[in-house]
């Protein structure tokens, strides 16, 4: 499993012209799941998130975690992360799982979010067209992949 975290000052996201899900201060987290992908991934990679000390505290570093700043996050489904971009011109995607694995593990991320004590979780629409919205704060950009912690 993949997350590329984003700080912001604000996110959105927005399916047929609607916003489904949005976010002030906190991360949009761009969640891949691969094939092997199980529940302990997302758990692992929620607390990780959760826990990740990031925000800055009242000297201006980077010191606080986000449950500590009380943020809000915007989880959104992001097949993309797997893409396999070493031959051609055109990306693979054989990498990414198949929406029956991935939507759940996605869910199940999200859901472990609020278990960590983040109490404002939103997200996407799974498989929708989704228009992001992201006011990168910092720059502040974390990629996290599970296959790094095992």
């Amino acid at each position: 499993m993949r997350v590329v975290l984003q700080r912001v000052s604000k996110g959105s996201v927005t399916v047929d012209d609607q916003i489904v899900g949005s976010v002030d201060q906190g991360f949009v987290a761009l969640v891949g799941v691969t094939h092997e992908d199980t529940r302990k991934e997302a758990e692992l990679l929620a607390k990780k998130t959760a826990n990740l000390r990031v925000f800055e505290d009242e000297e201006g570093k980077m010191n606080i975690s986000g449950i500590e700043a009380g943020i809000g996050m915007l989880v959104i489904s992001q097949f993309t992360l797997y893409a396999d971009t070493r031959r051609g011109r055109r990306p693979g995607f054989t990498n990414a799982a198949k929406p029956e694995i991935a939507e759940p593990l996605v869910e199940y991320f999200a859901e472990c979010l609020r278990n960590e004590g983040l109490e404002r979780v939103e997200h996407g629409i799974f498989g929708a067209s989704m228009l992001v919205e992201i006011h990168n704060n910092g720059p502040v950009t974390i990629l996290l992949d599970s296959a790094e912690f095992a």
